[in-house]
């Protein structure tokens, strides 16, 4: 019965080992061990599981097995033991990362598809989107066709890849995209390159934008670093690459990156940092251009020449290493000196190259709108010359005598500029002193004053009194406040007799003065009083220079340009000068004796610093009040030129006068400009067309050369040689005296005879007095210091101050 009992007993169901029922709190000898082949079943009643024994082949009696203790309906509702984790290992690492690794990869670029999908929305539609027009360039050359300089946007002219230097693109590509040719515009590995790069250094020194992409951004794009720029610059660059080629695409970049200093283009960079063309640029040269683009400002030779060859070292090691070069090459070309640029555009030319730019929209009609030529009238080789002459004086003498400017307009016969030189130096500054800068010409005006004279009847030999006059309440003197008292009008402009001026303007009348100088050409404001004769009114050394070409051609009127002719780049003329038939406006006998009293100036007067060896000369010096400006005007028969000398704040100078340092300037230009050239004599030939009686006459239709291109030449009508002018009889010409202040000392009656007090009659211009280095009555005020004690006079100073 006890065996009956105990085989009855139910089993606690187990799912479970051993050990994990260890683990659940029960011990081995709380369960009953059955027959291992034992079946489980569950039971309704108690809602609990047993075991069956199932009954074995060999017919065996069950084994014994002992009761578990019955569990608790709480104890039964544990949750089931978790199952032991097996360990992963390495490899098991691996394999989750490349799984999770590609599960982000999808996610990642479902977003960058919906990212490329979003901004790519916004953009026109691709069948619009056209290359840019690239900003208009204006090519300005010289008279020999050479390159004077560049003006626009861009700074330079485009060049296509097969006229640049080979070294520019193999430069660009080595250091900006050595897998430019390779890729698709967008370039995976370089950006890859470029992020791990910049996670090692800690900071960002290295792009992975490509060149396609940096031209997309250049040409269609905004800076700023957004997201949607950059996808943007992505999908632009598959479309450039699609559209066009990549010697295309690259030619594209080269003329349009920026490479400082308002350079953009290869061509414009050349000029503005080696003063070449692109296509003459050498390997070292292209490695710094290269180099620039990374950070054109800071990296600028002109900013920093140590960085720009320190960076162009990098740009030759990487067209070694690309195959470009060898290293060779490169030895030669690190062991080259870093180039050194000023901080702006140097040079003459570009005084010019501004006032054609300003000049350039009144002569085509309207703004630049694409690529121009401009053929100008500028003759660089005498550009130099200009330029060297007011430097040598500067640097000699400016500093002594506290002249810090100068500048120099030199004009032919048609009043073409073929020298124009606006200030000491263009890098410094920009201001055109030659044609922007009004200032008093002083004595330089007495040719206007004399021409007047000559025109109402005077001749050069006609007297006047050298003494001190009184005209209203204004009463002029002479620079060395001295006198010589009856002279004639040749040695009064000779010696730049200030007495002898302020009469003749009180003869013609101020207004007859004015009406002379607006036929030669002076356009500037002048003010109708009798200061007027002393160069009181401002001017221009432009128009005051191309006036005195006036005399210099015969008499006919100057319009002084520069600019030739205007073309598009495929040949289209929108301007064509015309410099045929001028208008005559003097007299030829008038211009004779000007010419011959003006020779005088340098022969024997104030301008005696600037006789030219071998050649005739003409010319009037000028210094204002206080010595504030000097300038000295003159021509020969093959250039007029005037040069000026001062200070920008108009400060005075050390008694410099206009036969000082200018006429010294003048001289050492115009010997270098008739270097090889054949003397010729003036118009007139220096000669005077009175003997105190005749005067030469000229009808309009006689046999005077009737165009300036006869007078240049020197040949009439038909070819034959020029003749002097023919003389007439013509009554002597009483001039209206003016009020005197020493009546004693005055000439009541004057007549039209040589005066007595000249050593050689035969010589209208001899004066032993004058006869010194420092050019006398030279200064169109009476300011100057006092040579001896005399009662005080009131002067223009004091007209001018209310005094």
């Amino acid at each position: 019965m006890a065996d009956k009992k105990k085989s009855s007993q139910r089993i606690e169901p187990s799912f479970s080992s051993g050990r994990e029922r260890i683990e659940d709190g029960f011990n081995a000898g709380e369960r009953i061990i059955g027959n291992r082949h034992s079946a489980k079943k569950y039971s309704s009643s108690s809602k609990t599981y047993y075991e069956e024994p199932e009954p074995d082949d060999d017919d065996d009696e069950d084994e014994p097995v002992v009761e578990k203790p019955r569990r608790t309906r709480a104890r039964s509702r544990r949750k089931p033991a978790r199952r032991a984790r097996p360990r992963r290992g390495f490899f098991g690492f691996i394999r989750s990362t490349i799984y999770w690794g590609l599960v982000l990869c999808l996610w990642a670029g479902i977003g960058l598809a919906g990212l490329v999908a979003y901004y790519g929305s916004r953009m026109p539609s691709a069948s619009t989107w056209s290359i840019p027009e690239r900003p208009p360039n204006v090519k300005i050359n010289g008279l020999d066709g050479s390159l004077i300089a560049n003006r626009g946007t861009t700074g330079g002219e485009a060049v296509s890849l097969s006229e640049m230097s080979p070294y520019i693109p193999e430069a660009i590509v080595a250091i900006e995209d050595r897998r430019f040719y390779s890729h698709f515009g967008f370039d995976p590995i370089g950006l890859g390159r470029a992020v791990v790069t910049n996670i090692v250094t800690g900071h960002a020194v290295q792009g992975g934008s490509t060149l396609t992409q940096q031209l997309a951004k250049n040409l269609f794009l905004s800076p700023d670093r957004t997201l949607e720029r950059k996808v943007q610059e992505v999908l632009l660059a598959l479309w450039l690459e699609h559209k066009y080629t990549k010697d295309q695409i690259l030619t594209m970049y080269l003329n349009r990156v920026y490479f400082g200093s308002n350079a953009y283009g290869v061509e414009a960079a050349s000029r503005r940092y080696f003063n070449k063309s692109a296509k003459d640029v050498n390997l070292g040269e292209a490695a710094m251009l290269a180099g620039l683009v990374k950070a054109p400002s800071r990296l600028s030779p002109a900013r920093d020449p140590a960085a720009a060859e320190a960076r162009a070292q990098l740009v030759l090691q990487a067209m070694q290493d690309q195959g470009f070069i060898t290293e060779a090459d490169t030895k030669t070309a690190m062991s080259q000196p870093p180039t050194r640029s000023k901080s702006y555009w140097s040079g003459a030319e570009n005084y010019v190259a501004d006032m054609v730019m300003d000049q350039l929209p009144k002569l085509i009609g309207g703004d630049v709108k694409e690529d121009l030529i401009v053929d100008t009238t500028l003759d660089m080789s005498l550009e130099e010359k200009a330029e060297k002459a007011l430097s040598d004086v500067l640097e000699k003498e400016g500093k002594k005598l506290n002249a810090s400017q100068a500048s120099l307009v030199s004009v032919d016969a048609t009043g073409a500029i073929r020298a124009l030189v606006g200030g000491r130096d263009y890098a410094q500054s920009q201001f055109n002193r030659a044609v922007t800068a009004k200032r008093q010409p002083g004595s330089a005006f007495k040719p206007f004053v004399y021409t007047a004279a000559l025109e109402m009847g005077l001749t050069p030999n006609s007297i006047r009194n050298d003494m001190p006059v009184k005209i209203g309440n204004w009463a002029p003197e002479n620079y060395e406040q001295r006198y010589s008292g009856p002279v004639t009008l040749a040695t009064a402009i000779a010696h730049s007799l200030n007495t002898v001026a302020a009469q003749l303007v009180a003869e013609v009348g101020p207004d007859q003065v004015i009406k002379v100088a607006r036929r030669l050409g002076i356009e500037s404001d002048l003010q109708a009083n009798a200061s007027i004769a002393l160069g009181t009114s401002e001017v221009s050394l432009l128009e005051l220079t191309s006036a005195y070409a006036t005399f210099m051609n015969g008499g006919f009127k100057v319009a002084p340009h520069v600019v030739t002719k205007v073309t598009t780049a495929s040949g289209k003329v929108l301007y064509q000068a015309n410099t045929d038939n001028p208008e005559r406006v003097l007299n030829p006998d008038i211009v004779a004796n000007m010419n011959a009293m003006m020779a005088g100036v340098i022969t024997n007067g104030t301008g005696k610093t600037a006789r030219i060896p071998g050649w005739q000369a003409a010319g009037k010096s000028g210094t204002t009040q206080s010595f504030r400006d000097a300038l000295f005007v003159g021509f020969t028969s093959h250039l007029t030129t005037g040069v000026w000398f001062g200070n920008d704040d108009g400060k005075s100078m050390r008694k410099v006068t206009g036969g000082g340092l200018p006429a010294k300037a003048w001289k050492e230009f115009m010997v270098a400009a008739h270097k090889g050239i054949a003397p010729t004599p003036i118009f007139g030939g220096g000669q005077i067309i009175d003997n105190g009686l005749p005067m030469a006459q000229t009808a309009p239709n006689g046999d005077q050369p009737t165009t300036i291109g006869n007078i240049i030449s020197g040949v009439a009508n038909g070819g034959q040689p020029m003749q002097q002018p023919t003389l007439q009889q013509r009554p002597s010409q009483q001039p209206i005296q003016p009020q005197v202040v020493n009546q004693a000392s005055a000439n009541d009656d004057p007549q039209d005879l040589p005066p007595a007090n000249l050593a050689d009659d035969t010589n209208p211009y001899s004066s032993n007095r004058y006869d010194s280095d420092i050019p006398p009555a030279d200064v169109g005020d009476g300011g100057a210091p006092v040579a001896t004690a005399r009662p005080h006079r009131s002067s223009l100073l004091d007209v001018i101050l209310g005094r």
